[in-house]
């Protein structure tokens, strides 16, 4: 006599639609995400018509119950259908599990309770769809195409029978792991030109995610330990999209570019004007106004919403900039200010003119440069020299443009009572706004800009990660030939150049900052998995191989031509040991890192060691899919906490 197991309800799991390719594609919440929506969709009852709110995944996005909707928090993005689901099933040429609808899932349901009571199998299921479903056994569930003739036959209709299956324990999908609640640190991500992030051309937030997720799996291999006694929890990042409104309405830059734009090749003409444009946008004032705007105001909206969300957060803020998106943040907080505590100011502005305030400065040549030229006396005296200027750091682009605007002032004002004398601040404000800013943070160091007023964040970041960055390039450009070793920001104490050593895109920054004879390679980036790439062993070690063997020919060159080998091998040690003493003597790189190094170069992978130049491009966008990138971030994050080895 069979043994009739007794019934046990369906065990629901809450999905959502995510369109991948104009497809439908259902993804699982977390169990956690998933147990909060059935507990207060067991609250409120089906017939509650309030609508409940719950916030999932890490706070960033909500859920309306009642309309089944799953919402964005922080960034625009078409609502995505939310189904409490129990029943699935698939074709025989898909891959995934598609769910029923509620309804349909409750019918399927109580026919499998009946079935499992009674006993009683193989017994066919009319669906309101006209479609058959015939449950063989609990292990063997199928629906077959509909027959009936009210029905019209579809297009779309498949002759093959469904694969049934009943609860989530019995398909195979991967839910993803619950975030914590508390949050330890928040991170910006800032991208570069054009709308596309990587090789895959996906956007901001979708890089972004995939970063938070290789940082979170990152912190449950290398820090879980920590992790498992509460002493970490999580980095959340949120990204900043500056593209969207740089070419939107708002503009029109983008109307007016099409309408001089050539009709031939227009595929590469319109991604050229997607992309390559935003770096000559950048160099303009007027639109270099609008994307260092928007970049801080909407760093200032995320962190403000992320601080109502997360009343209690208590950790620190940094930024992460992603090629040009870096330098906008370089810019950025070159020109934040700062009240005598350290504190930012409050309405805080920075002057178009062409240097800062007057309480930044503190070299008096200079101070008399400026009360000459901002405050005009009669007769006109000019206190100083071309030379002056040369001497108190002033590139020679800025330093010509300046003279050249005091020559035509100075014209201006040896006219006895001249009517253009009362004008002659507004001429200079005029001359001035074709020049770069000559930024003095805290110190006489000058970082030259594109003059334009640079809004304040509302808060001081801990770090700026700058990934495959062009600021070096750009600096120089500029006109600067060196980064005072004293200068750093006034509000960021950290700095971070990371970079692949193919990226064409990517600059260093030491070498801007170290005495010229001094040639430092930038520091190597671990491997998330504890060791250098296995090429990259192999090739150092053939070169000391090579370099042994060759040691030990010129050591049996010496003995046949019998040159004393103590003169060669003195003049070796002599040519070898001041480039050692560099690198220990300079392992100090300036105070832009608090006195750390600054540049930080990836490991290519072996394929890509075959040829750099057909990795090129892949290497500028690999980024946010690098693990190695992702943990250096981590480890400034967390600091002094002990990080555990991936392999041990």
């Amino acid at each position: 006599m069979n043994v009739v197991e007794p019934y046990e309800p369906v065990q629901h799991h809450w999905f959502y639609n995510q369109q991948v390719d104009s497809k439908d594609s259902w993804q699982p919440f977390s169990r956690e995400d998933s147990q909060r929506l059935e507990d207060a969709y067991s609250r409120v009852g089906k017939c509650e018509k309030d609508e409940v709110v719950v916030a999932t995944d890490g706070r960033r996005y909500d859920v309306r119950l009642r309309e089944r909707k799953r919402y964005s928090v922080y960034w625009e993005q078409k609502p995505a259908e939310v189904k409490r689901c129990s029943w699935f099933h698939k074709d025989s040429k898909d891959m995934t599990y598609t769910p029923y609808s509620e309804e349909l899932s409750d019918i399927l349901e109580d026919a499998y309770m009946i079935a499992v009571t009674l006993d009683e199998w193989k017994q066919n299921l009319e669906l309101p769809t006209g479609e058959t479903v015939i449950l063989h056994n609990p292990k063997l569930m199928m629906q077959y195409p509909s027959s009936c003739k009210d029905f019209p036959a579809s297009t779309n209709e498949r002759t093959q029978p469904r694969t049934l299956k009943r609860g989530i324990e019995n398909i195979p999908v991967e839910i993803p792991e619950g975030e914590p609640e508390i949050v330890d640190h928040l991170v910006f991500m800032v991208h570069g030109i054009g709308p596309a992030c990587d090789i895959r051309f996906r956007g901001i937030v979708q890089c972004v995610n995939e970063f938070r997720i290789a940082s979170n799996s990152l912190i449950k291999s290398h820090f879980r330990q920590s992790e498992d006694l509460c002493i970490i929890r999580r980095v959340d990042y949120l990204p900043v999209n500056w593209h969207k409104v740089l070419h939107g309405e708002s503009t029109g830059v983008d109307k007016d570019i099409e309408r001089i734009t050539l009709p031939s090749i227009s595929r590469l003409r319109q991604f050229s004007n997607d992309t390559v444009l935003d770096l000559f946008f950048y160099n303009s004032a007027t639109y270099c106004q609008t994307m260092v705007d928007t970049v801080a105001s909407e760093i200032n909206r995320l962190h403000s919403l992320f601080l109502q969300r997360h009343p209690h957060f208590t950790g620190h803020v940094s930024l992460v900039g992603h090629g040009l998106g870096s330098l906008i943040l370089f810019d950025l907080l070159t020109n934040q200010e700062t009240d005598a505590d350290g504190k930012p100011h409050e309405d805080a502005h920075v002057d178009t003119g062409f240097f800062c305030p007057e309480s930044h400065i503190k070299n008096t040549t200079l101070q008399f440069f400026i009360f000459t030229l901002l405050i005009p006396t009669k007769p006109f005296q000019m206190l100083c020299s071309e030379k002056d200027l040369k001497d108190v750091g002033i590139p020679l682009g800025p330093r010509k443009k300046i003279m050249n605007c005091v020559k035509k002032w100075k014209v201006i004002m040896e006219i006895p009572y001249s009517p253009l004398f009362k004008g002659a601040q507004n001429i200079l404000k005029i001359q001035s706004s074709l020049l770069f800013k000559l930024q003095l943070p805290n110190n006489s160091f000058f970082i030259p800009q594109v003059s334009i007023d640079y809004p304040q964040l509302a808060f001081h970041p801990q770090a700026l990660f700058a990934m495959g960055s062009p600021i070096g390039m750009f600096l120089t450009v500029r006109g600067l030939k060196r980064i005072d070793s004293n200068y750093s920001f006034p509000t960021c104490k950290s700095f971070y150049n990371i970079f692949h050593p193919f990226d064409p895109v990517a600059y260093r920054i030491e070498p801007m900052i170290l005495p010229q004879d001094v040639d430092l390679p930038p520091m190597l980036i671990p491997h998330h998995k504890g060791r250098k790439r296995m090429h990259l062993e192999l090739k150092e070690g053939l070169t000391r191989v090579s370099s042994d063997l060759l040691g030990s020919l010129r050591m049996v060159w010496q003995s046949i031509s019998q040159v004393p080998s103590p003169a060669l091998a003195e003049g070796g040690i002599s040519s070898m040991t001041p480039t050692d003493e560099k690198e220990r003597n300079f392992t100090k790189v300036g105070m832009l890192n608090r006195g750390r190094r600054i540049d930080f170069v990836l490991q290519e992978t072996p394929i890509e060691s075959f040829n750099e130049y057909l990795f090129a491009i892949q290497s500028h966008l690999c980024y946010w899919e690098s693990e190695d990138t992702a943990l250096l971030v981590l480890r400034e994050i967390y600091g002094n906490i002990p990080m555990r080895n991936a392999l041990s």
